[in-house]
């Protein structure tokens, strides 16, 4: 391996990779994940419609924990920027039901 090479690699592995681009408007899922309850899944969808109203609610999925501790609610909104994205991370996070937005 040449002395080039060898420089090249050392630079790829030491500088962190870009994050990908996000092109808005797009189809965007989020998993949103708090503890089980009754109606978890209707407040975290009251809180998504306000941020990103028309989401097709008939298209939500609820998965509960093995131990039945926990419930995420999975959602793809229409994503129209990082500022309308930041809002909802922060209100469902606001909500105190919330422990995780990925």
């Amino acid at each position: 391996m040449s002395d080039k090479s060898l420089r090249d690699m050392r630079v790829s592995e030491s500088s962190p990779p870009e994050a990908p681009k996000i092109e808005f408007p797009c189809d965007y899922p989020i998993k949103i994940v708090g503890d089980a309850a009754p109606d978890f899944k209707a407040a975290v969808l009251d809180v998504v419609e306000g941020h990103a109203p028309g989401f097709d609610r008939d298209a939500v999925g609820l998965v509960d924990s093995r131990n039945g501790k926990f419930q995420s609610v999975r959602v793809t909104i229409t994503a129209t920027g990082e500022d309308q994205l930041r809002a909802l991370f922060t209100a469902l996070k606001a909500t105190g039901r919330v422990h995780m937005v990925v």
